[in-house]
């Protein structure tokens, strides 16, 4: 399920203003502060309720240090333990109420059902339930092919791609008798080659997807059939037909809860195969069908849904069964593939089947992203297409004008006679006359010089971006211990991505920190019980109880305070005491934790208590609570057990009101043993101080607040409790409500929520609840280098601001230089202020550090020093208008974002607003399913494999274990595959080109007559057989740099924010040196043999071995680290072009037959090679030298370090570039 805890998922629609912060000295070397609309800003919590509260914004500028007020003494106090009777209400089954409400996340299932939107589904009569062949069988279906549908819908897909589309174009012109410049099969042959490779791997995923769907479809389940249950088939399970369920099995499909074999109607479910979340979540029978044993007696009924959807999350429906109508929601339906837990047996009715279950719904992955280089590579495509229709354009208008000049010779003349002469009478051959043959010189030209437009590159990068994701999952670096979890590359398409990130948007919880809760700090009454410091010193303690012969323990351990330890163990009846017990109370009453006794490893006569909960912070108050004496021993759908010092008490829950993210809140009502109704309520803070009374006890409110101040500046997550009692009248009020609001048909969502805000008021404050959330480790660190690398880092929580910027600071993610721009509002006129008085400041801020600085430092470095800070309230009036502008004008200047209280959704949105304003790369990192929007919103989503389930995993293109791994991802492997991608492209181009200007340069020689020199195979087999091995081994295994010293200076992280390795400029001048190789490669040969008698065959298989041998040794020139993989490709293709080469001279029905064995027994013919070797690489060769001589990049310099560094015994510096802003991507 999504983690729903407090303090992670505010409302936008409950702003947090100022006024809610209590007021505490902050010192300060330079503190700036600008007050507008708001004069009671000091006066801490006074305020009413936020909601109502006036506009008011702060800004404020601070740098540096910060004090903690002092917090008040501990007092002495008495001791009491209360006991008394039950309350003679009965034992009523617990009612999930306003679980998100109206949050937009779940709105799809809590709009009302109209007779056309809903799904009628009739107890035990699937005929009946499906008489018009609407449902959906159970039968599913990952597959994406048919044995029929295979080769017709791939290649649909393939031809997606328009190149081949033009290589389509291209092999059929070649079959045109007009225009059959190669050989038919030849000019299919790269084509079909790319096809069959992608069609072969397609092949293989869906065989794959199809042997898993056969399993899952023949899996077999307990259906009621005549009266009994008999095992069915999983695909032959129909909508309406009833399943029993046996532990530890998995659900079939998506079934209401009808009975199950706990006496109160109670099933333990495991969502592991659903979200990836372990703990058990609880399901619910009603008690209307919980007597009915469907084998003894008919059960009858008819159940009116909502249609299939694809919320996990929300359900709401009714059931008609003997003349009731009962409400169904959440809790009534198990969804396909949970787990039936700690229940023996579970009886339901399935309702969606196949296809239409909840969890196929959702089983699309994250949405398709294209690479950066690949999208820039298009334009560069278009350019060699212009070069290639200019070539084509010089010969066919060329070819006019010869065929202009010559036109009363071309009856007679050699190689172009229109009269056949051999049958006496002279006919005409077949020429189409002059402005035809222009257009089928044009269309020729096209299929000669085919190559321009590289096909082999599109195999070659995914080739390549299979083994770069190889190397990245097989790194040990990456791996993470405590969770046995490798890096997960989940989308191949991105990979060189990785190595151009400007902006990284990062979650908080789970993702910096390890969201594993440890209870720290408590203050109840009023008295901190922590001294204002998360304890280290204190004890831990297991409290233990015995259970049928056993001793149980909890099974996690918590620090106590002995002082207040002492309090909850005390007797006396005094009112300090009464509120501690009443404090640990609602630690453990109000919760949704499932307590299951498991086996103690350590100790075989022992039993653990394993508190299972939906959220890391309700485990962690349930285990403080128990070690404070306040054991949950069980809990059923309708009452809990709770040990108190030894002293079991029962305790009826009446009803359950569950957090959601509108009210920030959760109560549970419960009905005591001393005949008392009372409701327990705890939430975030910003929500429980609307609904306190202050006037009860002014004094323990201004105490907690500022406690919880405290807790929060520590980076403490916090939470407050509260409650009251209810009356007689209040609580049949109450009671009315909720029955009413339960069963509603209409507006159901609504009434519970106002049930809820009406009974969560008037409450007595009984504490605050600190709780720790540690850093992971190396997170400060990875932080740092993310910052040194030039990457800007964006930090967008729930929690509220001074738990933020204490994690900020902890983490190195705020620093003591760094300015802060801090901005709260509460009104679209003062966020327009704020964001202008703080666009002026900034300025202010750069200039001044501009001036100041002697050193010649970038306006980078004094961008550094600024934090911007903003709060959720504030981004519901910037974003989605025209204020949107301002902050990414003020963001821009920061080097650090930290935005708190804030929404999913608006995570979401702060990553559109930087796509949308530049078009630097964006990567977004979190760990839960409230990170999912932002992760597939940014260019690369990066999951956390936590506690808070599987679902920002799911969504992800990549998938590690710990944040701290981002920078060997970013600064190794992303600095690695950018490098080597960029330096492929250019490659492939200019290799191809190469060899088409020398086709280009010999058909101006020919007459224009698109003759070739060079075999038909080997112009077809260069792209895949000659060149192309050497390309994709060494973009998969070269390394420019070491691991050690890409870490060891980020900065070098620069280059690919600067596109150095892939711009125009670099493929214009790789264009240039095509041209003079290409001219080199061509005229050598021609001049050398001018007087010979040579054949043609024989100098096109010269010009072939030596443009083979040439785009090699370029390729060996640019290896940084050789080893014998690239000597074997290298050395080899240049061997296997050879082989071939003679191969194809070897057959007699080729025109150059035995043309290489003649022309290789010439002296003459190596000395071309060699001539033209040296001549082509020559001048590139001089100004690389040049180029790393005197102008070296960082790059460059960093290798020479690397190479000569260690050699040396004195210490080696490295001065880096400065890291300015890259140039606009285009």
């Amino acid at each position: 399920m999504v983690t729903e805890r407090p303090l992670l998922i505010p409302s936008p629609r409950t702003p947090s203003s100022a006024n809610d912060l209590p007021s505490l000295p902050v010192l300060s070397n330079s503190v700036v502060k600008v007050n507008l609309d708001n004069p009671s800003l000091a006066s801490g919590m006074d305020s009413s309720n936020p909601i109502e509260s006036s506009s008011s914004c702060e800004i404020s500028f601070k740098s540096a240090s910060r004090s903690l007020s002092s917090n008040p003494s501990r007092a002495s106090r008495g001791n009491s333990v209360r006991t008394g009777s039950f309350r003679d209400l009965g034992s009523r089954p617990v009612r999930l109420g306003s679980r998100g409400g109206d949050s937009e996340m779940f709105s799809a299932s809590q709009k009302e059902i109209s007779d056309e939107d809903a799904r009628l589904v009739y107890l035990d009569d699937p005929a009946k339930s499906d008489e018009r062949f609407e449902f959906a069988g159970n039968s599913i279906r990952t597959s994406k092919y048919s044995i029929i549908s295979f080769i017709p819908r791939n290649l649909f897909e393939q031809f997606h791609r328009v190149a081949y589309i033009y290589f389509l174009i291209i092999a059929v012109l070649n079959q045109l008798p007009q225009l059959a410049v190669f050989g038919r099969g030849a000019s299919i042959l790269p084509l079909a080659f790319v096809l069959l490779v992608t069609a072969v791997k397609d092949a293989y995923e869906d065989w794959r997807r199809h042997m898993s769907d056969r399993i899952e479809n023949n899996r077999l389940a307990w259906v009621l059939v005549n009266d009994q249950f008999q095992q069915k088939k999983w695909k032959d399970i129909q909508v309406g037909e009833i399943i029993k369920i046996q532990a530890n099995d998995t659900l079939p499909c998506d079934m209401v809860l009808l009975s199950t074999s706990d006496s109160t109607g109670v099933a333990y479910v495991q969502t592991i195969n659903l979200d990836g979340e372990s703990n058990l979540k609880t399901r619910y029978a009603k008690q209307d069908t919980l007597s009915k044993i469907p084998e003894k007696e008919k059960i009858s009924g008819l159940i009116k849904c909502e249609k299939p959807n694809r919320n996990i999350y929300g359900f709401q429906a009714n059931m008609d069964v003997d003349g009731k109508r009962l409400s169904l929601g959440p809790s009534n339906i198990i969804l396909r593939g949970c787990e039936l837990k700690n229940t023996v047996w579970a009886i339901g009715v399935a309702v969606y089947c196949g296809r239409e279950t909840k969890a196929m719904l959702n089983s699309s992955g994250a949405p398709s992203k294209r690479s950066w280089l690949e999208s820039r590579m298009n334009s560069e495509i278009i350019v060699l297409s212009v070069f290639l229709i200019a070539l084509c354009t010089v010969v066919s208008v060329s070819a006019a004008v010869w065929l202009r000049r010559h036109r009363d010779e071309l009856d007679t003349m050699p190689f172009y006679r229109r009269k056949d002469f051999s049958d006496g009478e002279p006919e005409n051959y077949n020429y189409y006359g002059w402005v035809a043959e222009i257009l089928f010189t044009f269309l020729m030209s096209v299929i000669v010089f085919q190559i321009m437009i590289p096909i082999s590159l599109y195999i070659s990068m995914e080739l390549i971006r299979v083994g770069q994701a190889y190397l990245m999952i097989r790194d040990t670096q990456m791996y993470d211990e405590a969770s046995n979890s490798r890096f997960q590359c989940r989308a191949l398409n991105i990979n060189e991505d990785l190595g151009q990130i400007k902006y990284v948007f990062s979650d908080k919880t789970g993702t910096l920190t390890e969201n594993k809760m440890e209870f720290q700090c408590a203050s109840a009454w009023g008295i901190d019980y922590s001294d204002g410091k998360v304890s280290t010193q204190n004890q831990q303690v297991r409290y233990s109880v015995e259970v049928e012969g056993r001793n149980v323990r909890p099974k996690m351990s918590v620090k106590v305070d002995p002082q207040l330890l002492e309090l909850s163990k005390s007797g006396s009846d005094t009112e300090e005491v009464k509120h501690v017990h009443d404090f640990f109370l609602a630690l453990a009453a109000c919760n949704t934790i499932v307590p299951l006794i498991v086996d103690d490893k350590s100790d075989p006569t022992a039993k653990l208590m394993d508190y299972q909960g939906e959220s890391p912070d309700e485990q962690a108050l349930a285990y403080a609570a128990a070690a404070y004496g306040f054991m949950l021993i069980e809990r059923t759908s309708g009452h809990i057990i709770i040990d108190i010092h030894g002293e079991r008490q029962r305790f009826n829950v009446f009803g359950l009101h569950e957090f959601d993210s509108d009210r920030k809140r959760m109560s549970v009502i419960l009905g005591c043993p001393d005949s008392t109704v009372r409701v327990f309520v705890k939430g975030a803070d910003t929500s429980m101080f609307s609904v306190i009374d202050r006037s009860l006890n002014t004094k323990v409110v201004r105490a907690t607040e500022g406690h919880l101040h405290t807790y929060s500046t520590l980076g403490l997550r916090t939470l407050v409790i509260g409650m009251r009692d209810l009356s007689d009248s209040e609580f049949e009020d109450w009671h009315f409500s909720f029955e009413a609001a339960s069963t509603a048909v209409v507006g159901r969502a609504a009434l519970l929520r106002k049930v809820a805000s009406n009974v969560e008021r008037n409450l007595t404050i009984l504490g605050a609840s600190a709780i720790e959330d540690k850093l992971q480790q190396g997170v400060p660190e990875a932080i740092e280098s993310l910052r040194t690398a030039g990457i800007k880092v964006w930090v967008l929580t729930g929690d509220k601001q001074e738990t933020a910027i204490s994690i900020g600071y902890s983490s190195k993610l705020l620093t003591n230089k760094m300015t802060q721009i801090i901005i709260n509002s509460n009104s679209r006129e003062s966020c327009r202020r704020c964001l202008e008085d703080a666009l002026v400041m900034s300025k202010k801020l750069r200039a001044v550090s501009e001036t100041s600085d002697n050193t010649g430092t970038s306006s980078e470095a004094a961008r550094g020093s600024v934090a911007l800070i903003i709060d959720g309230t504030s981004l519901v009036y910037i974003l989605d208008n025209e204020l949107e502008e301002q902050l990414f004008q003020l963001a821009s200047t920061c080097s650090v974002v930290l935005c708190c209280r804030v929404a999913p959704l608006q995570k979401a949105g702060i990553v559109a607003l930087v796509k949308k304003r530049t078009s630097e790369m964006t990567l977004s990192i979190g760990d839960g399913a409230n990170d999912v929007s932002m992760i597939q919103m940014a260019d690369v989503g990066v999951g956390i494999s936590g506690q808070e389930g599987r679902q920002a995993v799911m969504a992800s293109d990549f998938a590690m274990g710990q944040f701290r791994f981002l920078v060997p991802l970013l600064l190794v492997h992303g600095h690695w595959n950018y490098q080597r991608m960029g330096y492929m492209i250019l490659y492939n181009f200019y290799r191809n080109a190469v060899f088409v200007f020398v086709l280009f340069w010999y058909a101006l020689f020919a007459c224009f007559t698109l003759t070739t020199a060079i075999n038909e195979w080997s112009s077809m087999l260069y792209s895949i057989i000659y060149t192309s091995l050497p390309t994709i081994v060494v973009a998969i295994l070269d390394k420019d740099l070491s691991r050690r010293n890409l870490l060891k200076y980020p900065q070098l992280y620069g280059a690919g924010q600067r596109q150095e390795a892939y711009n125009r400029k670099l493929f214009w001048l790789k264009m240039l040196d095509t041209v003079w190789q290409s001219l080199v490669v061509f005229f050598v040969p021609i001049f050398a043999y001018w007087a010979s008698t040579i054949d043609v065959p024989s100098i096109g298989d010269l010009w072939t071995l030596a443009v083979v041998i040439l785009v090699n040794l370029h390729l060996a020139m640019d290896i940084i680290r050789w080893n014998w993989i690239f000597h074997a490709v290298i050395w080899g293709s240049i061997v296997a072009t050879f082989i071939c080469v003679m191969i194809l001279d070897a057959f007699p029905m080729f025109v150059g037959y035995w043309a290489i064995f003649h022309i290789m027994g010439e002296a003459s013919f190596w000395v071309c090679l060699l001539g033209i070797i040296i001549a082509a690489l020559l001048p590139r060769f001089v100004v690389k030298v040049l180029y790393q001589h005197f102008t070296p990049d960082d790059l460059q310099i960093a290798r020479e370090v690397e190479k000569f560094g260690h050699q040396r015994d004195m210490a080696v510096e490295v001065e880096m570039n400065p890291i300015m802003e890259p140039p606009p991507r285009r």
